[in-house]
């Protein structure tokens, strides 16, 4: 997926936008170019730069995005974000009149901000009319309780994967670990997963954190074992190593709520995904 990645100037606001939000701007300000006075600003308006409209709606979009990534709500704060969004009005209209705004790189790359932000949009609204309810959340966690077992244990694994395309390469992979490469060395070669820099590790997971193919194989796994065959994924085919395995105390419903309710979001999220490829046609070159 494109990410575009915007900076604040000042070093106090060195903090990513979210695409949602960038994407909100370059449609506000890319395409919204009813001109105004400088003196005669709408109500709606927070700016207006060369007589095209920032709107207040989109100021609050970028205040938003800022406070979700841990910022503080301040005068300061405000500032900076009607500024970075000045700042993109005046390089946007800039690129109209080079004669950048119709050329085909910024027709395929407005087409897949497009197709970005419409994707998000439809999560966001599926989430919208499927929400996970507190209901929802105390029920996965009084079955999680249940789920440890008379000694009410939560086991967790350390874990290391590789992603591939077809199960051809993860055969391949395999065979190189089986004649002695580490399992580090051969995810950082062939993986295309994001933590392939990283040796392919995921961290301390739950079983039950993951999804059922993966799960499934974990359990099974004594410390430092890679899985014995490529597991097949929605996205691909994948081997797993257990680096690691510890046990602790469960936590109480208040320490887990969030993590819960995060896990049935993404759970309801991959089952809406999986829903829409069983009714697509796909074909891959």
């Amino acid at each position: 997926m494109l990410v575009l990645l915007v900076h604040f100037r000042k070093e106090l606001f060195m903090k990513l936008f979210p695409i949602r939000f960038l994407v909100s701007a370059v449609i506000a300000l890319g395409f919204v170019t009813a001109a105004h006075s400088q003196e005669a600003l709408p109500v709606s308006a927070a700016a207006s730069v060369n007589g095209v409209i920032i709107s207040n709606d989109t100021v609050e979009q970028g205040i938003q995005a800022a406070l979700s990534q841990g910022q503080k709500d301040s005068p300061e704060l405000r500032s900076a974000v009607l500024g970075k969004l000045i700042e993109i009005s005046l390089l946007s209209q800039q690129a109209d009149k080079d004669g950048l705004a119709n050329s085909d790189r910024a027709n395929r790359q407005l087409a897949l901000i497009r197709q970005n932000y419409l994707a998000d949009l439809e999560l966001s609204t599926f989430m919208s009319k499927n929400p996970v309810s507190d209901a929802d959340v105390q029920a996965e966690y009084n079955r999680e309780i249940a789920s440890l077992g008379v000694q009410g244990m939560i086991v967790e694994y350390k874990v290391s994967d590789i992603a591939v395309a077809s199960e051809a390469d993860a055969q391949a992979a395999l065979v190189r670990i089986k004649k002695g490469e580490s399992f580090d060395k051969v995810a950082k070669s062939v993986s295309l997963a994001p933590n392939k820099v990283q040796g392919g590790a995921v961290g301390w997971v739950q079983a039950g954190q993951t999804l059922p193919q993966i799960a499934s194989v974990l359990v099974t796994l004594s410390k430092g074992q890679v899985s014995p065959a490529p597991i097949q994924m929605p996205q691909g085919w994948y081997l797993i190593k257990l680096e690691d395995k510890k046990s602790s105390k469960p936590p109480t419903f208040e320490q887990a709520k969030v993590a819960i309710r995060n896990g049935l979001t993404q759970k309801k999220q991959f089952e809406y995904l999986s829903q829409l490829r069983q009714g697509a046609s796909i074909v891959v070159r």
